[in-house]
C-alpha cells in the first residue's frame, strides 16, 4: 500500500550514500518516488555506486553539519517527507573519533529538524535513530520506547541525543503545525551491499575475497538481527501513514520477533553454510580470535509490540532467509553480475 503512496511524492534522504539509504533509494524508485539524497561522497566500494542510483535520484553531497548547505537544499528541492539517515554509524569508530561522531550524530539532526522547521512544504519527518540508544541493563527481555534513553559509547550516546533533540523540536516547535515526526530505533541490519568495517557480514565478504577465514571478536555477543529491507519499508510505511494521519507519528522500535536474536557465532556459521552449499570454488570458513577491542554491548533485544499494534507490522524474513538472500547478492556481486537487478527482485519479493 505504501508503494502507491510515493509516485510523485518528494522525499528528501540524509545518509543516502550509505548501505540503509541506498536499499531505501531503490525502493523508492521503484515506488516512482522524486527523490533527493544529501551525503558524503560515497565511498569506495558502494552500493550506491554499484547499483548505479546516482542516475536515478538528485544526488547531491554534502555534510549535515553544514547547516547553511543543507538550508539550500531544502528551499531548491522542497521536500515533503523528510527521512534523516546521516550517521556516523560505527562503535569501535566512535571511540577513535568522538568528536567527528557527536558533531555528525547530534548537530547534524539539529540542522536537519531546523531546516524542516524553516520549510513550510515537509508534512513527515523521520529520525533513523538505533536500538543502541537505551541504557543496556544486559537483560533478557527486550526494551520498550519508555524505557531510559542512555547509550554507553559515543556512537550509542550520540544516537540517544539524537533522539532527545527529536523530542524537544517536536515539544517546542511543532506542536501547533501540520508536521508528523517520528524516530525509529532499529536493530542489527544485514543485506546485500554492506561494505563497512568493524560489521560481522562485511568481515565475512571481505574474507571470501582474500581466500581468508572469518575472524570472529565476540563470538557470543547477542543481536536483534533483520534483512535491511525490514526496516526500510517499515521506516517509508511510518512516514506515510502519519503523513494521512499524524496521531501514528512516535518512536518505534523495529527489530525482529524475539526468535531473531542471534549470536554472532551462530550468525557467521549459518553464512559459511549458505555460501557453502551455493558449490563456488570460494569455500567460507571461521575462526574466534578476541582482540581486546572497547566495550561494546554483550546483549540487547527490542520489544517491538507497538509498531505491531498501531500498524499491524510485522517481520517477514527470519534470519535464514536473510542469510540466503545475502548469499544470493553476494554470489552476484564477487561475479561481477548486475547487483542492482538483483536488489530489484528481492525487493518485489519481499514486498509481494
Amino acid at each position: 500500500m505504501f508503494m502507491d503512496f510515493y509516485k510523485d511524492k518528494k522525499v528528501l534522504i540524509t545518509g543516502h550514500t550509505g548501505f540503509k539509504g541506498s536499499w531505501m533509494c531503490r525502493v523508492l524508485v521503484n515506488a516512482g518516488a522524486k527523490v533527493t539524497g544529501y551525503a558524503l561522497e560515497p565511498e569506495d566500494p558502494s552500493l550506491f555506486e554499484l547499483a548505479g542510483l546516482a542516475k536515478d535520484i538528485e544526488h547531491i553531497e554534502g555534510d549535515v553539519r553544514d547547516l547553511g548547505h543543507l538550508k539550500e537544499v531544502f528551499e531548491k528541492t522542497k521536500p515533503e517527507i523528510v527521512i534523516h539517515m546521516a550517521a556516523q554509524p560505527i562503535v569501535r569508530e566512535s571511540y577513535k573519533d568522538p568528536v567527528l561522531t557527536y558533531g555528525t550524530n547530534v548537530m547534524g539532526t539539529v540542522n536537519v529538524l531546523e531546516c524542516v522547521r524553516l520549510t513550510d512544504c515537509v508534512r513527515s519527518f523521520v529520525n533513523v535513530t538505533t536500538d543502541k540508544v537505551y541504557l543496556n541493563r544486559e537483560w533478557q527481555w527486550g526494551y520498550r520506547e519508555n524505557e531510559e534513553l542512555n547509550g554507553y559509547d559515543p556512537y550509542s550516546n550520540s544516537k540517544s541525543c539524537s533522539e532527545l533533540v527529536t523530542s524537544s523540536y517536536k515539544k517546542s516547535f511543532f506542536a501547533d503545525r501540520d508536521v508528523a515526526i517520528s524516530t525509529c530505533r532499529a536493530g542489527n541490519v544485514l543485506g546485500g551491499g554492506d561494505f563497512a568495517t568493524d560489521r560481522i557480514i562485511p568481515d565475512c565478504v571481505r574474507a571470501l575475497e582474500a581466500g581468508e577465514e572469518v575472524v570472529i571478536r565476540n563470538p557470543h555477543s547477542t543481536r536483534p538481527y533483520q534483512h535491511v529491507l525490514e526496516p526500510v519499508c517499515a521506516y517509508l510505511m511510518i512516514a506515510a501513514s502519519q503523513y494521512e494521519d499524524p496521531s501514528k507519528a512516535g518512536s518505534y522500535n523495529v527489530g525482529p520477533n524475539d526468535d531473531g536474536c542471534y549470536e554472532t557465532g551462530e550468525l557467521v556459521k549459518l553464512f559459511c553454510e549458505k555460501w557453502n552449499s551455493l558449490g563456488t570454488d570460494k569455500k567460507a570458513s571461521f575462526r574466534c580470535e578476541g582482540d581486546g577491542g572497547p566495550h561494546e554491548a554483550n546483549f540487547l533485544r527490542l520489544d517491538c509490540s507497538l509498531i505491531k499494534s498501531v500498524f499491524g507490522w510485522k517481520p517477514k524474513w527470519d534470519l535464514d532467509k536473510t542469510m540466503e538472500k545475502i548469499t544470493e547478492w553476494t554470489k552476484i556481486f564477487l561475479e561481477g553480475g548486475d547487483v542492482g537487478s538483483v536488489m530489484d527482485s528481492q525487493i518485489k519479493e519481499y514486498l509481494s
